[in-house]
């Protein structure tokens, strides 16, 4: 068994919550620009005193509408400036976000809204409205529905609660939020459920404020003031979220765009310092500035580029680049990597991921085109991070060593155990639950991992994903489905084999690239992905991919055969979650009959 500890720097103290650091800037740096908002296609300052400002209005509405104290407000809605709002109102008037993904289906709303007995929602669109009509006669404790973006003649939420409250002093919504302290529940952040109904994760105002201050340990650099952070991730997700407060609390300035379609625009013009994504935005990232060089006759270059990029990452870690190295990198600096940088924004010096592997290559690429990538691991249940790469200790490959406050075990069964002020109490009406995650203080992750004797992580599984082929091997998936997926003209990719002769794999093709995948094999344009599912030139692409992937494992674990999909794996279908990751039972239902294919002789 092994453990390592990361000594917390500042403890929480029981009368802080999460409210407070709206009125401390406001009160010492009231003309910092906390946020710019995007309105008509410009960006406009927010200052902390605005903020606070705009804060204390809506929290006055809730407490005008009758939200008490400890009461669940609901909030679905895409990321934008408003989002944030809420959340820091909803925390003011002493009651409890409680986070819904905008895609989420009736059902998912109507189980989250009743299992949390919350009193009120937020609602972004007329059509978040309509999912939640269809399911608000089964919802007999909701009082309140708001919505940001309502029908003609109709309020929106933040101007309509404004009102609502203007009876209600400044006083009165102080001496509520002040009798919240940092043991009280600020949060029921329900997880996405890869099996079963999504849990209510119970996270107080003390596990957030010790990720806060965590992340700001970690990354000294970025979070300085006047940095910038633009957010595009659902902040429904902890890891968005997590890091969006903290760049409010360090007076980072916060943008929000709800539009990855409109990503690289609005890069752009907010032109941020940094940047938290999942690793697939860093793939569609790399495949497109690689994509787009090919399509213009500059395949060769960028491909030396990438090589020398990687290389020069590499280097860094075993004594730094030899001259001939530092030349390379030099002239490709100006050919390649600086308008890669300007994909970003130009003044973009770092990334933040997780939510799943980044893998080695892509980690290199970045590092050496001068963003390094600080790949993170840690769950809904841990606050978001429970470890990171940072500024000062990174090595690639791993997901860093844990943040300060935490301590990391690795079981004698190889599960990743985290234990900490950031890791939560309970699941909410689940007992049962969690009893089983939770052991003297110890959260169960149940991902699998090693540790280094300098306290480095590397997640290498999970646990209940372990495939036992029918010969008794036992293989971890997410490792080969990682390494697939890094192939551009592969979306998705789901390995196979439990109780089977041989490891399989089902793959899906990126809608994206397939065009382009097309045009360059000399396929016709209109070709669909299950006309050229048996296409020779497909089948070759993908099993490239098969062999990259093949490399890292044994050959009992190397996957024999791949079948190509006919569509792609989608959340509307149940096959993913909002944070993409794979739901294998659902995928192993839909597809039962693809993947017995792959085992008939």
């Amino acid at each position: 068994m092994r453990e390592y500890s990361a000594p917390a720097t500042r403890p929480v103290s029981d009368e802080e919550n999460m409210s407070d650091i709206v009125w401390a800037n406001a009160e010492r740096f009231g003309d910092v620009v906390s946020f710019r908002r995007q309105v008509d296609g410009s960006w406009l300052d927010v200052t902390a005193r605005d903020f606070a400002k705009q804060v204390m209005g809506v929290a006055k509405g809730l407490m005008g509408a009758g939200i008490a104290k400890g009461d669940r407000v609901a909030l679905m809605s895409k990321t934008r400036y408003e989002w944030t709002l809420l959340d820091f109102a909803i925390w003011a008037a002493g009651a409890v976000t409680v986070p819904i993904y905008d895609t989420s289906s009736a059902e998912q709303v109507h189980w989250i809204v009743s299992d949390s007995a919350a009193k009120a929602i937020v609602v972004e669109t007329p059509e978040h409205r309509e999912v939640l009509e269809s399911v608000r006669g089964r919802l007999d404790e909701l009082d309140h529905v708001w919505q940001f973006e309502p029908a003609a003649g109709e309020q929106p939420a933040v101007d309509l609660l404004t009102a609502l409250g203007a009876k209600i002093t400044d006083d009165e919504v102080h001496e509520r939020r002040r009798s919240v302290g940092a043991p009280a529940l600020a949060t029921v952040v329900y997880t996405s459920g890869t099996t079963g109904r999504p849990k209510g994760v119970e996270l107080t105002h003390r596990n957030l404020l010790a990720e806060v201050s965590a992340d700001i340990e970690a990354f000294p650099q970025l979070m300085e003031e006047g940095n910038s952070l633009l957010v595009f991730l659902p902040l429904a997700h902890v890891l968005a979220r997590a890091i969006a407060i903290t760049a409010l609390t360090a007076r980072v300035t916060l943008g929000h765009t709800p539009d990855v379609k409109n990503l690289i625009a609005d890069l752009g013009t907010f032109r941020p310092t940094f940047v938290v994504a999942v690793p697939r935005v860093f793939e569609k990232v790399y495949n497109t500035a690689k994509q787009k060089a090919h399509g213009d006759g500059k395949g060769k270059i960028f491909d030396a580029a990438e090589a020398v990029a990687v290389a020069y990452s590499e280097a860094q870690d075993s004594g730094g680049p030899a001259l001939g190295l530092k030349l390379k990198h030099a002239v490709f600096e100006k050919l390649v990597y600086g308008k890669l940088r300007a994909a970003l924004g130009s003044r973009c010096k770092a990334a933040v991921s997780g939510g799943a592997p980044l893998g080695a290559r892509l980690a290199h690429f970045f590092r050496g085109i001068g963003v390094p990538v600080f790949e993170g691991y840690g769950l809904t249940e841990t606050s978001a991070a429970a470890n990171v790469n940072t500024e000062k200790d990174f090595r690639v490959g791993t997901v860093g060593k844990p943040v300060a406050g935490t301590s990391v075990r690795i079981a004698s069964d190889g599960e990743v155990l985290v234990k900490g002020d950031v890791v939560f109490g309970g699941y909410f009406n689940n007992e049962t639950a969690t009893k089983e995650s939770l052991e003297d203080g110890w959260f169960h992750t149940g991902d699998l991992g090693s540790l280094d004797d300098d306290g480095f992580l590397k997640i290498t599984g999970r646990k209940k994903e372990i495939i036992v082929t029918a010969g008794g091997k036992n293989v971890a998936p997410s490792g080969l489905e990682d390494t697939l997926k890094a192939n551009p003209v592969i979306s998705q990719a789901m390995v196979v084999g439990d109780q089977r002769p041989f490891i399989g794999a089902l793959v899906t093709i990126d809608e994206e690239f397939f065009p382009t995948w097309k045009s360059q094999h000399g396929k016709p344009d209109g070709a669909t992905v299950a006309e050229l599912a048996g296409d020779d030139d497909l089948r070759a692409e993908v099993q490239r991919a098969v062999d990259e992937a093949n490399k890292l494992v044994s050959h009992a674990e190397s996957i024999k055969k791949f079948t190509i999909l006919a569509k792609d794996f989608t959340e509307a279908g149940g096959e993913i979650t909002p944070s993409l990751k794979l739901k294998r039972n659902v995928v192993n239902k839909n597809y039962a009959s693809d993947i017995d294919g792959l085992y008939k002789k």
